[in-house]
Order: C-alpha cells, then sequence, then structure tokens
C-alpha cells in the first residue's frame, strides 16, 4: 500500500489560490493512478481530479477551469493547483493512489482548505 502525506492547505478568501501537494512512499509512483478527493461538513466524499499513469486528467464540472492536477514521477509527488478559489471549495482534501482511476485503494490523512468569503 502507498503512503500518502498532504500538505498545503489553509485558509484563504474567495478568490486566491492554494497548491496542494501529496507525497507519495512508493517508488513506483508512476505506476499509480492518482486522484484528489475532498468532503465537506455534512456531505459526501467526492471526487476533485484524477490522473492516469498515462497522463489523462479528468475533472469534477464544479473545478474544470480552475483546478489543475498534476505529478512528478521524479519527485513521486501529486499536486492539486486550486485557482480562483470559491466558499464553496471548504473543504478536507485527501490524495489517493490506485492501480486505476476508478479503484483507488490507498489514502492519505487529508488536509483542510477553508474559503472565506
Amino acid at each position: 500500500q502507498v503512503q500518502l502525506v498532504e500538505s498545503g492547505g489553509g485558509l484563504v478568501q474567495a478568490g486566491g489560490s492554494l497548491r496542494l501537494s501529496c507525497a507519495a512512499s512508493e517508488r513506483t509512483f508512476r505506476s499509480y493512478a492518482m486522484g484528489w478527493f475532498r468532503q465537506a461538513p455534512g456531505k459526501e466524499r467526492e471526487l476533485v481530479a484524477r490522473i492516469s499513469t498515462g497522463g489523462t486528467t479528468n475533472y469534477a464540472d464544479s473545478v474544470k477551469g480552475r483546478f489543475t492536477i498534476s505529478k512528478d514521477n521524479a519527485k513521486n509527488t501529486l499536486y492539486l493547483q486550486m485557482n480562483s478559489l470559491k466558499p464553496e471549495d471548504t473543504a478536507v482534501y485527501y490524495c489517493a493512489a490506485g492501480l486505476s482511476i476508478v479503484n483507488f485503494g490507498s489514502w492519505g490523512q487529508g488536509t483542510q482548505v477553508t474559503v472565506s468569503s
């Protein structure tokens, strides 16, 4: 199982930006599909963005054009660049890894993102 550690969360005003990072322990990082999920209070966890081993990306409609997922295989690190943040983006953000983009088996501990209006 891949060990994942997120960082980069925090408090930001609406319209601002944050970049989340997810450091992975596994040397074969490039063999895993990766994703970012989020869970707001009282809501179910939802997919934000995912990236396949081949680099294909998918985004939730709510973040398209504002968020960008990327990975650096040399650094075993996944990123989520979040721009034009909205209060409704407030949630705990989780990094996930899996053998495919529909099967995530490893999860990080989460990082809080709070967007003030």
